[in-house]
């Protein structure tokens, strides 16, 4: 069977005009989707390389101008057999096939064809049925789009698929690569405190700039209550997108008879996977005796943030002899001394390689989820080595679970002013800290967590202080039962 030939078009002219007006073009992440997945793709830098002789089965619209020629171009392609897939784009082409454009929606939820739940959206621009036009195309609505809650209004269908020659446009009325995003990263910098949910679950009005204080899920519609009362951001909207889009390409080139290669998410034997992180903060010698004596009883390798003055040296010795990682908790807490700067953050991580004796630290979580801007974090993470990043979870007791829509790692992308670029730094956020204390939840979220995480074939990262695990039995007791559900759920503990 003859592979699809799958290109990307990042008309780069396109793509500059947007940049130089301060425009984000995140479609430009189609390409960290796909390599996520290992699918083979090419560039396409130029809608003009796209000719009566250009080698591709499929072309995926990242940025173009909707220029007379491009219609023309791309729709020639589509009649001589090629399929385009484009994202609540390419409304130039929307009259050719008896359709305008419609206004775009604010947030809402998507029934697809083959998603068991409606899916959380951030902007969607439908096409209207234009009743005076005879252009009679065939095409095939698939799935709803609804406003703002998933009983709202519906205003269009998720999916069109229309025929043009022997080629098709399939076109999502959803914003998809922006959606993934924005709830992966939020819709703007942090430069204030976010909204507190209403029902006073979630103050992150606090003075404390910080991940959640940018969300993008919606605390009505997008939380679960278990059987205790505890609510939880039960589902992973961006890695369900992820998969509808992905799963589309693969139907739709089988169709034609091609083949999709794409690689599993994790080597053979691995299905999901669970890590366990600690924050050393109160840095009392006592606590991380007690943490290492719980991990040699379950049997598991985790990861150790270590926060400024730490632990004695010995104990480094001990945390790295016994399989464990050490990583960088950078401070930027006010109350804890600590402040927001590039400069401040080298000199903790300096100080971690020397009191560890470390050469290389590859993974940094910052004191109490501290963020503020955008991209700040991520360059100076860059700057020093450090290829994860783990600063992203709730902070709150009404934020836990997905509350960034995804438990895959991921490169974030950066802003216009960056060319829209992926840092070099593996984003791998954390699900929820600390379970049975009355300031975060019970154990009545594991399992919900850990089936989530298993139905995209994930990362269940649990966040344990060692200053909790040396106090409260509770706590022991609670990271025991993560370990053996994610065990007898066939999750591997991975560093």
């Amino acid at each position: 069977m003859k592979m699809a030939r799958i290109g990307v078009l990042m008309d780069q002219s396109a793509a500059e005009r947007r940049w130089n007006c301060g425009m984000n073009v995140f479609n430009a992440y189609i390409g960290e989707i796909l390599a996520h997945r290992g699918i083979p793709f090419q560039w396409i830098r130029s809608v003009r390389s796209v000719n009566d002789h250009y080698p591709c089965d499929v072309i995926i619209v990242a940025a173009v101008d909707e220029t007379k020629e491009t219609v023309e171009r791309l729709w020639r392609f589509m009649e001589r057999g090629g399929i385009i897939l484009t994202f609540a784009g390419l409304n130039a082409f929307a009259p050719k096939l008896g359709y305008r454009k419609g206004f775009a929606t604010g947030a809402g939820y998507a029934e697809t064809a083959y998603g068991d739940r409606p899916l959380r959206f951030l902007q969607a621009v439908p096409w209207v049925a234009d009743a005076d036009s005879a252009a009679g195309r065939a095409v095939q609505n698939i799935g709803t789009i609804r406003r703002e809650s998933p009983v709202g209004d519906i205003v269009g269908p998720a999916l069109q698929m229309f025929a043009v020659g022997k080629g098709s446009l399939d076109r999502y009325a959803v914003d998809v690569i922006g959606t993934i995003v924005r709830m992966q990263q939020g819709s703007e910098p942090v430069v204030e405190d976010g909204p507190p949910a209403p029902d006073g679950t979630a103050p992150v009005d606090d003075g404390v700039l910080k991940a959640d204080d940018m969300i993008e899920l919606d605390y009505a519609y997008d939380r679960i209550v278990t059987e205790t009362g505890i609510k939880l951001f039960a589902h992973p909207y961006a890695d369900l997108w992820r998969d509808e889009w992905i799963g589309h390409l693969v139907r739709r080139t089988a169709e034609k008879g091609l083949s999709l290669p794409f690689l599993g998410y994790w080597p053979d034997g691995t299905s999901q996977v669970a890590h366990i992180s600690h924050d050393s903060d109160y840095n009392i010698d006592e606590h991380a005796v007690s943490t290492l004596n719980l991990l040699k009883e379950c049997g598991v390798r985790t990861t150790w943030c270590m926060l400024e003055p730490g632990y004695s040296k010995p104990l480094y010795r001990q945390i790295a002899a016994e399989g464990h990682e050490l990583a960088f908790h950078f401070n930027a807490v006010k109350a804890d001394d600590g402040f927001w700067d590039g400069g401040e953050f080298r000199r903790q991580f300096g100080w971690l390689k020397e009191a560890t004796g470390l050469e290389r630290v590859v993974t940094n979580k910052n004191h109490l989820t501290r963020v503020e801007g955008w991209g700040d974090l991520f360059r100076w993470c860059e700057s020093c080595g450090i290829e994860s990043d783990q600063s992203r979870g709730g902070s709150k007791k009404g934020n836990l679970g997905f509350t960034f829509g995804t438990c895959h790692p991921y490169f974030p992308i950066a802003l216009a002013d960056e060319r829209n670029r992926l840092y070099d730094v593996l984003e791998i956020g954390f699900l929820t800290p600390d379970l049975e204390l009355t300031k975060w939840a019970d154990s009545s979220i594991v399992v919900p967590i850990l089936e989530q995480v298993a139905n995209v074939q994930g990362v269940a990262h649990f966040l344990f202080h060692q200053f909790h695990i040396h106090h409260q039995e509770t706590v022991r007791r609670a990271f025991r039962f993560v370990v053996d559900e994610a065990r007898r759920r066939g999750f591997d503990f991975w560093t």
